[in-house]
């Protein structure tokens, strides 16, 4: 008959500096001892005759990783094994052999990742979009359980990636959180992984974590006043270099700076004044046409005689479009830290709406913008071409009139 259990209590165990080996009952052991440092160590034990009729003792952890609760339960576990004729000691042996034997042959989450990287390579915007996700997970999941087999991702480890940045870095930690439900869906598929997704929101995080709304604030990049575009264009002309010539650009058309430093000449037709910027280099992932005024195009031909690259505004490394850097230079050496590249887009659409009287949705469309009425979007056919057309050239006179000719 085993002897009475559960002796021992929490405060004790906290309390107790006693070398020596402390009796809870049924076999189980508080073992202290006194650390180099005089600090006691303390540890659980559990001894047990095992079938074979040895005295056997089994570690169950330390203090501070086993409390005493889970110490009874894991030690209730073993000599449930003893009673079925098994050596806890061999069992979890064996159990750790056969999870390293997984661990070593199951696909890990970075593995999986990596695959599904490759297998959606041709589907990337842009090799900068490919980045920007290897990045995330570098920096924020493979750290916590890149290792972790595939099919044990559970939300426990996804909360630990997502939590600490969910309120100091909103975007990045939904995008990261998006990022691993993808890669988790896609296990799901090829059959890695079973069970529902426990990176998803819906149902899922949004039960947990705090609405977007309330931790995301919204940062509008700053923009130059519409009244002074016409002074700014002024000195903005007076200014050399490849930098003042490519934000020039981005005003005139009002497209997004990567979209305008990325151009390239094969994009552009000069005679017909239309540059189509593809589907991989635009934020919506249509093609956008882009209406070429006059003044746009004076700034472009210069450029094309010119010509050593198939970037309209070459880099200064061989094969690279002109750096998002260069640009920012540029309105640095012009005085103008108050204002962002960016920010010239919501310039166009001021002016535009109170200086002209051309309606809202051509100067949409002129900004590229997606339509969020779906029901309008499924019946907008066309691309307000020809009304963009004289939007631009509307612009590109407001822009110029401070400008003196020769």
């Amino acid at each position: 008959m085993r002897h009475a259990k559960n002796k021992l209590t929490a405060a004790h165990v906290k309390r107790t500096r006693q070398p020596g080996f402390h009796p809870d009952g049924g076999g189980l052991f508080l073992q202290v001892s006194i650390g180099v440092d005089g600090e006691p160590r303390k540890s659980w034990v559990l001894r047990f005759r095992a079938p074979d009729g040895k005295k056997r003792e089994m570690g169950l952890g330390a203090l501070g990783v086993v409390d005493l609760n889970r110490a009874r339960i894991k030690a209730d576990a073993a000599r449930a094994l003893v009673d079925e004729g098994k050596d806890p000691i061999e069992h979890r042996k064996r159990q750790r052999a056969a999870a390293a034997t997984v661990s070593q042959t199951a696909v890990t989450f970075k593995g999986g990742a990596e695959r599904f990287l490759a297998s959606h390579a041709e589907s990337w915007k842009s090799p900068i979009h490919r980045q920007q996700w290897e990045n995330t997970l570098r920096d924020y999941v493979y750290p916590v359980f890149g290792d972790v087999p595939i099919d044990m991702v559970d939300r426990d480890m996804v909360l630990r990636v997502i939590e600490p940045i969910w309120s100091k870095k909103n975007e990045t930690a939904s995008r990261v959180r998006a990022r691993i439900e993808r890669v988790l869906d896609w296990a799901k598929a090829r059959g890695l992984r079973e069970g529902e997704n426990p990176a998803q929101w819906r149902g899922g995080l949004a039960h947990v974590l705090p609405a977007r709304k309330l931790v995301h604030k919204v940062r509008h990049h700053p923009a130059l006043a519409y009244k002074e575009a016409p002074a700014f264009l002024e000195q903005l002309r007076q200014r050399r270099g490849l930098g003042a010539r490519a934000l020039e650009f981005a005003i005139l058309t009002a497209v997004r700076t990567s979209e305008a430093r990325e151009a390239i000449w094969g994009e552009i037709d000069l005679d017909e004044g239309v540059w189509t910027v593809p589907p991989a280099r635009t934020k919506t992932g249509r093609e956008n046409r882009v209406p070429l005024s006059l003044a746009a195009m004076e700034v472009l031909k210069p450029l094309k005689v010119a010509r050593q690259s198939d970037f309209v505004f070459p880099g200064q490394k061989k094969g690279k479009p002109l750096s998002n850097n260069t640009l920012l230079v540029t309105l640095k050496n012009m005085g103008r830290r108050d204002v962002t590249v960016h920010g010239f887009r919501s310039t166009f659409r001021d002016w535009a709406a109170e200086q002209t009287d051309f309606a809202g949705e051509v100067a949409e469309a002129a900004l590229a913008h997606t339509i969020k009425n779906k029901v309008e979007a499924a019946y907008r056919r066309g691309d307000l071409f020809d009304k963009r057309r004289q939007l631009f050239e509307a612009w590109a006179a407001y822009c110029t009139s401070a400008i003196k000719g020769p």
